[in-house]
């Protein structure tokens, strides 16, 4: 026991470094998505949808290729868009995370909608998000997130159907 209390933490991080690579583990190759900051609007009773929001930052040229949650039937990726003063909101099949360059999912661009809830999220709810990131070699990595949330500031416009058309 004693001869464990003696060991000097720079010997143990190189033992772990020689053992990972003799294991042929490289260390910095691990491609990683962080998200920071997420978070869901917090709905009223009855209200059929709400909003999740992040910042996503990717080690190297990735895609947001789906959102999951336990809490709603459908989720969706959407972007909001300003066309000729028209604002226009609609699903798509993904979105680009440029290596190293944080991008935004917030209520002016690009968001996680969160369709069919299966009821009322409250102020302070802990809701769980599970992204699908695919980096450029064709690698998949999961996220998962936990993301509080949060009373509206402004209203949002919720009327997101999946029957509705955008």
């Amino acid at each position: 026991m004693n001869a464990l209390l003696n060991v000097r933490p720079r010997s143990f991080v190189s033992r772990t470094l020689v053992v990972a690579l003799l294991a042929g583990v490289s260390l910095s190759a691990v491609a990683e998505t962080r998200v920071e900051d997420p978070w869901v609007r917090a709905t009223v009773a009855g209200q059929p949808s709400s909003g999740a929001f992040m910042r996503i930052t990717a080690d190297t040229d990735s895609t947001l290729l789906s959102v999951s949650s336990p809490v709603a039937k459908d989720v969706q990726i959407h972007e909001m868009s300003m066309t000729n003063d028209v604002m226009r909101m609609g699903p798509v099949d993904a979105v680009p995370l440029p290596a190293g360059k944080t991008v935004a999912l917030d209520p002016e661009g690009y968001h996680v909608m969160l369709m069919g809830l299966n009821g009322q999220i409250e102020e302070g709810d802990q809701v769980p998000l599970t992204l699908t990131v695919k980096n450029a070699k064709g690698e998949t990595e999961v996220v998962n997130v936990s993301a509080p949330a949060r009373a509206a500031m402004a209203p949002m416009d919720m009327a997101h159907d999946p029957g509705m058309t955008h």
